[in-house]
This record gives C-alpha cells, structure tokens and sequence, in this order.
C-alpha cells in the first residue's frame, strides 16, 4: 500500500514542512556521489549517522539529531518524503509552524531513544527521518482519526485506488511495525522498526497536552474526527 494524499490539506501554508522536505532533499543531493564508493559512504555515515552502541558509551550524541536528515538511498528518501508531505501539513497547521518544528525533532529524538533502548549493543549506522515523521503519523492520528486518505493497493498485478479513515491506515502501519518488530528482535534485521514504533507512540504523547486543550473529544466532535475544514477533493 503507498499512500498518496489525504482530502484535507492544511488551510495554511505549510512552511515547516515544506522546509524539512527541502532540507532532507539537499542533504542527500550533497552526498549522492558516495552511493556508487562504500568506504567514502561508510565513513561519512560513521561521522553523522547514528550507531546505538556509540550512545550507550556516551559518545557521539549529536548524531540523534544528525542522523534524521540522512537517508540510505533513494526509495528510502522519496518514501519518507511522501509521508511527511501528507501527513505533515494538518499537525503543523494545528500546533502552528514553530511549535510544529520543536515537536517533529523531538519526536525524532525520541525515536531514536526507542531504538538505543531496543539494540543498545548495535554497531551498526541508523539513518532516516522515519522516526520523527511516525510522530507526525501518530499526532495526525491523535487530531484527525477519520480524515480520508487515498492510497494505492496493489494485489498480485492488479493496482487499485482506494480511500480509508486515518485511524484504519494509521493503526494498520502501527500493527505492521510491531510485527516487524518483533520479528527483526528474533531474527535480525536492517530496518529500525522500534524507532518507527517509539517515534510514534512518543508523537502521540507530545500532542496530547494540545488535544486535550483543543476539547479532547469534543475536539473530535466539534470537527467530525477531520482536519477543521471541508476537503478540497
């Protein structure tokens, strides 16, 4: 499944957004030379990306930050981007751009939290924005659990368009974390799934105060479970 929009982009423009897409976007042009040489891509990525083990020896913390602005390649980019681009514009309109700001980078922070906590022996390099942007996924759900996404569905060769509530798609990918979770701490695995999931639940967390000062569920009621406007399409 490969979401591809919601029905309700934000009423503002969205510039921090826009802004992390940009800055993700160029620092990974500025080092697109060092895919094609692992040791000049190994070496960069022991200088900025993340290794949990490195942590847990109290080394190297500015790479928390660092490390989510890196990515390994570039579906690995172009699907972070895709998320953020959807799920990013509404929580920033809500919590408003600084604030929006603040709350993405320590949703990432706290991602990577969760992931020293899950492999705090690992040497290997972390790298991604997927933890923060699981924060922004887990205030969209908090804020919006109706609002209407399209994704496409692919089943064998056949390609369909198909249009669920956020809470189904948003849940769904959480179930799927979970469960590659679980299956990555047994069997090994290069993709950091307990980021994903801490990113989320961290999300979640830090936009509670806020939901809870909008109405809570009133919120919800106030705005049908939906971004506080009519859908564009």
């Amino acid at each position: 499944m490969i979401p591809l929009r919601d029905h309700n982009p934000s009423r503002k423009t969205p510039y921090v957004t826009w802004s992390l897409m940009a800055v993700n976007i160029v620092v990974f042009a500025l080092y697109i030379p060092l895919l094609n040489d692992p040791v000049a891509l190994s070496s960069f990525f022991a200088e900025w990306a993340m290794v949990p083990l490195e942590i847990t020896q109290g080394e190297e913390y500015h790479t928390a930050f660092t490390s989510m602005f890196l990515h390994g390649g570039y579906m690995h980019l172009g699907g972070n981007m895709l998320f953020l681009w959807i799920f990013g514009d509404n929580v920033e309109d809500t919590l408003g751009h600084g604030w929006f700001l603040v709350f993405y980078i320590l949703s990432g922070i706290g991602a990577d939290v969760c992931h020293v906590f899950s492999d705090s022996m690992s040497p290997i390099p972390t790298v991604g924005a997927s933890g923060a942007i699981a924060g922004v996924m887990g205030a969209y759900l908090l804020f919006f659990p109706k609002a209407k996404v399209d994704f496409l569905m692919f089943i064998v060769v056949i390609i369909k368009l198909i249009t669920l509530p956020a809470f189904v798609v948003l849940l769904g990918w959480m179930a799927m974390q979970l469960f590659s979770g679980v299956s990555a701490t047994t069997e090994g695995g290069g993709v950091a799934y307990w980021a994903h999931i801490g990113g989320f639940i961290v999300g979640i967390l830090l936009v509670l105060p806020v939901w809870l000062k909008l109405g809570g569920t009133q919120f919800w009621h106030k705005t049908h479970y939906h971004p506080p406007h009519k859908p564009t399409f």
